[in-house]
C-alpha cells in the first residue's frame, strides 16, 4: 500500500507537477568588523612583534654582519661579501663538526628513543615507589648543563672520580682518558647526553601512553594476544605521533649543541678529540678570534641547516599526523 503525501497530491491536481519548495536566498559571509579587527590585532599583535623582534630581526642581523669582517664593535666596514660564507662550507674542519652533528642526532634517537620507550612502559604500571622513580628519571633533564658539564668534567678527567673507582676495584685496565681519547671521546659525549635528556623523552612517552584506551588492551587480551606483541601491534603505533614530536625535538636540539660540549671538552680539546659541533665551531673561530663578522655568518649557516632540516621533517613526517587528526575531526562531525 503506497503512502502519498496530501500536499504533494494537492499539487499534482492543481498544477499536474510537484511544486518544488521556496528556495532561501543564500547570506553572503560578512567580512569582519572594526571590532573583529581590533581582537584580531590584540591577540596575535604582541605574539607577532615579539617573533619579529627575537626571531626575525636577530637573524636578518646576523645575516648582515656575515657579510663583514667585524671585530664586534663599531660600524662594520670591511665588506667582504660572501666570502665568510664560503670558507665556512669548504672549511675542512666545519665540515667535520656537521658530521659530528650528525652522528649525534642519529645516535640520540637510537639510544634515548629504546630506553625512552622501555622506562615508560615500566612506569606506567603500577609499582612501589614510582612516583620517586620517576622523579629520579626527569631530575637530571632540569639540572643546569653548566652543572652538568662541571660535574662530569671532574668525574671523567685521567684522575678523576671514575677511573679513581675502577682501581679500587681492581678493574684499573679499564681506566681511560674519557675525555680527552678520540676513540671513546664520542660515547662519552652520547651517554652524559643520554643521561641528561632521557628523561624529558620518558615524560612525553608517559603522557602519550595515558591517552591509549584502557579498552584496546582488554580487547588484545581477549583475543589471546601477548604482551610483546599487545604493544607492537597496539601501543607503538598509537604512540607513534609523539614518538615523531619528540624525535624533531631531538634532531633539533642535536644540531644546536653546544654548551654540554664546550663545559666539557673545552674550546680546543673538542676539535682534538672529535666532539666538535657547528656551535663550538662558531664560538672558536668567530668570538675567540676576535672575528664576529665570521661568527655571524656561521650562525646563519646553523639556522638555515636546521630551517632546512625542520622543514623537511614537517613535510614528510608531521605533516601525516596532521593529516591523520584533520580527517579524524570530519569523520566525528
Amino acid at each position: 500500500m503506497a503512502v502519498t503525501d496530501p500536499e504533494t497530491d494537492l499539487a499534482q491536481h492543481d498544477g499536474g507537477g510537484v511544486t518544488p519548495p521556496p528556495s532561501t536566498p543564500r547570506r553572503r559571509p560578512r567580512g569582519l568588523g572594526w571590532a573583529g579587527r581590533f581582537e584580531i590585532a590584540v591577540l596575535v599583535g604582541p605574539a607577532l612583534l615579539m617573533f619579529l623582534g627575537f626571531v626575525i630581526f636577530p637573524v636578518a642581523m646576523a645575516a648582515y654582519y656575515g657579510f663583514f669582517r667585524w671585530q664586534g664593535y663599531g660600524t662594520p666596514t670591511d665588506f667582504v661579501g660572501l666570502q665568510n660564507y664560503l670558507t665556512i662550507l669548504t672549511d675542512p674542519t666545519f665540515i667535520e663538526a656537521l658530521g659530528h652533528n650528525g652522528f649525534i642526532v642519529i645516535a640520540s634517537i637510537v639510544l634515548q628513543g629504546p630506553v625512552a620507550v622501555l622506562l615508560a612502559l615500566l612506569l606506567n604500571r603500577r609499582m612501589r615507589g614510582q612516583s620517586l622513580i620517576r622523579v629520579l628519571i626527569f631530575v637530571p633533564y632540569v639540572i643546569a648543563e653548566v652543572v652538568v658539564g662541571t660535574g662530569f668534567s671532574l668525574t671523567l678527567q685521567t684522575q678523576g672520580a671514575l677511573n679513581g673507582l675502577l682501581e679500587s676495584w681492581g678493574l684499573g685496565a679499564f681506566a681511560h682518558d674519557w675525555i680527552a681519547d678520540p676513540s671513546i671521546a664520542i660515547w662519552t659525549l652520547m651517554a652524559i647526553l643520554t643521561w641528561k635528556y632521557v628523561g624529558f623523552a620518558v615524560i612525553l612517552f608517559l603522557a602519550g601512553l595515558q591517552g591509549i584506551p584502557e579498552e584496546l588492551y582488554e580487547a588484545a587480551a581477549l583475543d589471546g594476544a601477548g604482551y610483546w606483541q599487545t604493544h607492537w601491534r597496539i601501543t607503538l603505533p598509537l604512540l607513534a605521533p609523539t614518538l615523531r614530536i619528540w624525535a624533531f625535538l631531538s634532531i633539533i636540539g642535536a644540531l644546536q649543541l653546544f654548551d654540554l660540549v664546550y663545559i666539557i671538552w673545552g674550546q680546543y680539546v673538542a676539535s682534538t678529540a672529535g666532539t666538535s659541533t657547528m656551535a663550538t665551531y662558531m664560538v672558536v673561530n668567530g668570538r675567540n678570534a676576535g672575528n664576529f663578522g665570521f661568527g655571524n655568518a656561521v650562525a646563519v649557516v646553523i639556522f638555515a641547516i636546521s630551517l632546512i632540516v625542520a622543514l623537511i621533517y614537517q613535510r614528510f613526517v608531521l605533516r601525516r599526523d596532521a593529516a591523520g587528526a584533520i580527517t579524524e575531526g570530519k569523520k566525528t562531525r
